[in-house]
């Protein structure tokens, strides 16, 4: 399940093991906060936690042993392991004999930011409660940004919520910073656009988002505001290149590839909506443009390593050879 739909299950009543995976550190924490509130009882005396790596062969039975323990004054006893990446042969011996027979006063939470392609595949094992802790969606994002602003009297478009999601590249940490910040801010009434923009601080990347899309609208104006703003806040122009670099480099990469969208997402490492986009823009430029920027700026960050030319005379020739370059 996804962590949105925890709470709801956690009303239907406990489950034996839950299996919090992903790389979001605030669904992990807070997934776990939930499931204490609902079933820990005097946490000092019927909580305890293992660290993953000092779990192995036979030193997971002190896992085991420790859900055997029946609570003290009250109905459960929780356990957490995190980072616990059992092998399969290990999970067969010392896990699946408990599974089997889950003492019904005990839950176990295993946390784990990492999907590890080797080992048991705990997602699958029975009594396992899998929920999914990765990085939401944009539209899952920016819904949750909505109904805790309108909790507390603030009505937000849904484009406004969306903007906030997309600042703070859907990493539900600095979302949820940032929107408590505009709750204090705001109290109630309506947020605009412009509050949002003001209010919500915009992680680099998303920055380097804009300035490459700026680049493909041949938009010299925002482009340069951008890039004053990053370097304003500590940016070197080096990085800006590599930025650049990279982006003609995979425009490259998205228009010369036969896969559909969907396989080149999985490969690339980005979302599927992010290829088309990719897509688009390399239609727009032009592969050939595109080769000769990429060629452009390639050279010009070698020039910077052997010292012929300065990181900010050679970020003015690619902005140059870019929007004047012909």
């Amino acid at each position: 399940m996804k962590f949105t739909q925890l709470k709801q299950d956690i009303a239907s009543g406990a489950k034996s093991i839950y299996l919090l995976q992903g790389e979001d550190a605030y669904f992990l924490s807070h997934g776990e906060e939930m499931i204490k509130k609902a079933f820990l009882e005097i946490p000092e005396l019927n909580f305890s936690s293992f660290e993953g790596e000092s779990l192995k062969g036979s030193a997971i039975t002190a896992l085991t042993d420790a859900l055997q323990v029946c609570p003290f004054m009250a109905e459960r006893r929780i356990v957490r392991a995190s980072e616990f990446y059992p092998s399969e042969s290990d999970w067969e011996k010392y896990m699946r004999p408990v599974c089997e027979n889950f003492p019904a006063t005990a839950i176990l939470i295993i946390v784990n930011t990492q999907n590890k392609k080797s080992g048991a595949d705990l997602k699958r094992k029975g009594a396992v409660t899998y929920v999914d802790c990765g990085t939401a969606s944009e539209e899952e994002v920016s819904r949750w940004v909505y109904l805790m602003l309108k909790r507390s009297g603030i009505y937000a478009d849904v484009s406004v919520c969306m903007s906030i999601a997309q600042y703070c590249l859907c990493n539900m940490s600095r979302v949820a910073i940032e929107t408590e910040k505009i709750k204090v801010y705001k109290g109630s009434g309506t947020l605009s656009q412009e509050e949002a923009d003001a209010l919500v601080y915009k992680d680099a990347d998303y920055r380097i988002y804009e300035l490459t899309n700026a680049v493909a609208a041949g938009n010299y104006s925002k482009y340069i505001t951008i890039a004053e703003d990053l370097t304003g806040k500590g940016m070197d122009e080096v990085s800006l290149l590599n930025s650049l670099f990279n982006f003609f480099r995979t425009l490259i990469n998205v228009s010369s590839s036969r896969k559909s969208s969907d396989e080149l997402a999985k490969e690339l490492g980005m979302k599927e909506y992010g290829v088309k986009r990719s897509r688009e823009q390399a239609a727009k430029m032009g592969t050939d443009r595109l080769t000769q920027l990429c060629t452009c700026v390639y050279g010009l960050l070698s020039d910077i390593k052997q010292g012929n030319v300065t990181p900010k005379n050679a970020f003015y020739l690619a902005t140059s050879q870019i929007f004047f370059g012909g």
